[in-house]
């Protein structure tokens, strides 16, 4: 009697066929419920004593996104061995497909964006430049969700090369209208990735000077020292030659002075030492030479060089300061005197 229920016909299955399936199904399920429960439970007490986050981020991705996949599976092949409506056929392949490409693409765009917000975090990328994370963030989704629609449609059988093309088209069109937009928008990149500057960074720009007040998508904003705003495109800042002074380590300083033509040979040779020697008794400086280094129409004149220690601007005028201040002391000692345009004018008499 059994047998006989179990070898009935219904919509071209056996009960037989029916119950197998379900018990497969369920056997299935329980199977994958074992796996989420046990396995990823312990995998998860492992990972948590480790110092680095990337697992525990790993395991979220799969957990979010393979195991609905899993799931799926298991229905899929319980029904598959029936004997099915065509119609019911082609749903349960569409909808696998739709699932695989859509939890995929999912997995793809939660793990990229991680090692992304990683490497900045790491980076120490300040929280005032999130946005630029989102906007990263946002194309990458748009490329990775592009990507996976194209797959999906070429796997369900539409032709895509005729979108393709005709997409293609549109885009040169659209980049064409929008190229100075766009090259602002890469050069925003440009600037993020490489950063030849900084907020707060002190630049000079052809004649332009100023601190970097503020670096957006398609300009950057520098306020100057006369205290305007000075606007700039992106693509204007990474093709010209920008002088960063935040980034001086150091800052070289030459200078000249001159003595009258009536200073001694003796009182000449001793100046070079008296520069080098004022320069090294002052901090944040090292001296580098000091020369009589021609002479001038009215004037026999030194050279001088050495280095601020410092980047720091006022730093190094008062440093300059200080040594101008003790070149007048010292060079009035040895009674030698700077000298000024003069001219002499000789009269000649005549009878």
């Amino acid at each position: 009697m059994y047998l006989e229920i179990l070898e009935q016909v219904y919509l071209g299955n056996t009960v037989y066929d029916y119950l197998y399936s379900a018990l497969m199904i369920t056997g299935s399920v329980v199977l994958v419920v074992i796996i989420k429960a046990i396995l990823l439970a312990r995998i998860r007490s492992v990972i948590s004593r480790t110092e680095t986050d990337i697992d525990d981020q790993v395991l979220h991705a799969i957990e979010k996104n393979i195991m609905p996949l899993l799931y799926y599976s298991v229905l899929y092949i319980g029904m598959i061995r029936l004997n099915l409506n065509p119609v019911i056929s082609n749903i349960l392949e569409v909808a696998g497909v739709v699932f695989a490409v859509f939890f995929g693409a999912k997995l793809l765009v939660s793990l990229i964006l991680f090692f992304i917000r990683r490497y900045w975090r790491n980076k120490g990328v300040e929280e005032e430049k999130s946005n630029t994370i989102v906007l990263l963030g946002t194309i990458i989704k748009i490329l990775i969700w592009s990507i996976a629609v194209i797959i999906l449609l070429d796997n369900l059988g539409v032709k895509i090369s005729g979108l393709i093309a005709g997409l293609g088209v549109g885009g040169v069109a659209i980049a064409f209208a929008s190229q100075a937009i766009l090259g602002d928008v890469f050069n925003y990149f440009t600037i993020f990735f490489d950063r030849p500057f900084e907020i707060g960074d002190f630049v000079i720009v052809d004649q332009y000077l100023g601190v970097i007040e503020h670096i957006g998508i398609k300009s950057t904003r520098i306020r100057s020292l006369s205290g305007e705003q000075l606007v700039f495109s992106n693509s204007d800042l990474t093709s010209s030659r920008l002088r960063n002074y935040k980034r001086m380590y150091e800052r070289r300083v030459a200078f000249e002075f001159g003595v009258v033509y009536q200073t001694t040979a003796d009182q000449l040779e001793r100046i070079p030492g008296i520069a080098k020697e004022i320069i090294e008794n002052i901090e944040q400086t090292r001296f580098d030479r000091a020369h009589f280094a021609s002479f001038g129409d009215f004037s026999l004149i030194f050279e001088v060089v050495y280095y601020v220690l410092n980047s720091d601007y006022t730093v190094y005028r008062d440093i300059h300061q200080e040594i101008n201040l003790a070149l007048k002391r010292r060079l009035e000692e040895i009674n030698v005197e700077f000298a000024f345009p003069t001219q002499s004018l000789y009269v000649q008499k005549v009878e």
